[in-house]
């Protein structure tokens, strides 16, 4: 598959084979794109849509709090794929676990991995995210990740060494093109900055 994105006036555009996340991600989407809810791709499967070679069994998404009415219609186009791993009744996955900011995990019918798990964002920093989208081009879908200055930010401060190795990558992949005011904010809000120094080489001030 073919994949574009543009960032900071600079266009990134590879090939990969699909995998079997890409292809659960695409399917997903589509159902949210259909019923017009925000949404944003976040965590690990960023780098692994970018071409890092690692395992993963979910993919985590943030979707706009809508209402009842919206997340049913949403529900009920996922039933035709997929199926909720927490509960199969609806009202109960958007009061008991959505409503309450706890997350929702689908997967394929007769499948439990690979999953995606979507939640409500809770933080401003996950609004704020949600609101700030990147659009990456695959083949001739779209979807939207999280911008990368956070995206490379947060993996710092998440810490373990698959997350290091995740920032280190995007970094290396996208440092010509980051808007880094914004990124310097981001190492500093996360308290990351020791981490920026040792993993990515980063000076302050830059």
């Amino acid at each position: 598959m073919n994949i574009k994105i543009k960032l900071g006036g600079y266009q990134y555009t590879f090939s990969k084979e699909k995998n079997e996340l890409d292809t659960l991600l695409l399917k997903f989407t589509d159902s949210i794109q259909k019923i017009g809810i925000k949404y944003v791709v976040v965590s690990g499967y960023v780098a692994i849509l970018f071409g890092r070679s690692r395992l993963s069994e979910d993919i985590d998404i943030l979707v706009g709090k809508a209402d009842y009415g919206k997340f049913l219609k949403l529900w009920n186009l996922l039933m035709d794929d997929f199926w909720c791993i927490i509960t199969g009744n609806p009202e109960e996955a958007y009061q008991i676990y959505l409503n309450s900011y706890l997350p929702l995990r689908f997967a394929l019918k007769n499948h439990i991995i690979p999953n995606i798990e979507i939640k409500f964002p809770k933080t401003e920093l996950e609004r704020w995210v949600i609101e700030d989208t990147v659009q990456v081009q695959i083949d001739n879908k779209f979807i939207n990740i999280s911008n990368m200055e956070m995206q490379i930010a947060f993996k710092l401060y998440l810490g373990s060494e698959k997350d290091i190795e995740d920032a280190k990558y995007l970094y290396e992949l996208f440092k010509e093109s980051l808007q880094y005011e914004i990124f310097e904010k981001l190492i500093r809000m996360l308290n990351v900055e020791d981490a920026a120094r040792r993993y990515l080489g980063w000076k302050f001030p830059r």
